[in-house]
């Protein structure tokens, strides 16, 4: 069997029993982001584009106020990223909720439904907006030669300091070296970083 037919297999079988698992968590946060502020729903979907440039609809928790993707234009100039991506620190834009599930990246955990379908993999480069992608020189796009994943290199490192150029070449680094070992190696420390978060992130 090929390294990616286990690294599916696995993915399918690990995003199931998570969100079996995790399913009373899951409930749990969804009633807090909806008390928290009942006029959006819990869920919030945005299309991403995934391995040889492929649409899908990438699923989180709701973090920020649902008037956020209006607001965004007004913030870019406050960006605090060079590169294809958009980043700031204290964005005005997250619920007092939202800064928690994000502090613990909890807000992701949606996203392995995107895994059980098969659009993403547990591990593999962040997946982008169209609109980044544009902006993708060819060695940029090297980055979508895989599935994307919903922790990598990236994540685990000190994710708040690395710039969009960095953050290229850790998941150009992920891709040359793809194997087992570094997949859960990355999944090991990504649980350590939810359970004990970088406090400046």
């Amino acid at each position: 069997m090929s390294f990616f037919a286990v690294k599916r297999l696995f993915d399918i079988v690990a995003s199931l029993c998570g969100m079996i698992i995790l399913s009373p968590l899951l409930l749990i946060i969804a009633i807090c982001i909806k008390v928290n502020d009942p006029q959006g729903g819990v869920i919030y979907s945005q299309v991403r584009l995934g391995k040889n440039k492929k649409k899908f609809r990438m699923y989180k928790f709701r973090s920020m106020y649902i008037d956020a993707d209006e607001r965004l234009k007004d913030l870019l100039k406050y960006n605090e990223v060079d590169g294809a991506m958009f980043k700031i620190k204290d964005d005005p834009r997250v619920t007092s909720v939202g800064r928690v599930i994000r502090k613990y990246s909890i807000d992701e955990l949606p996203q392995l439904w995107n895994v059980f379908k098969g659009d993403m993999s547990l591990v593999g480069p962040r997946p982008p907006l169209e609109r980044e992608v544009e902006q993708y020189s060819d060695y940029d796009l090297q980055r979508l030669l895989v599935k994307p994943g919903c922790t990598g290199l990236w994540q685990v490192g000190d994710r708040n300091a690395v710039g969009f150029d960095d953050m290229v070449q850790l998941d150009i680094k992920y891709i040359r070296h793809i194997s087992v070992l570094q997949d859960l190696s990355i999944m090991v420390r990504t649980v350590y970083i939810m359970i004990v978060p970088n406090t400046a992130s």
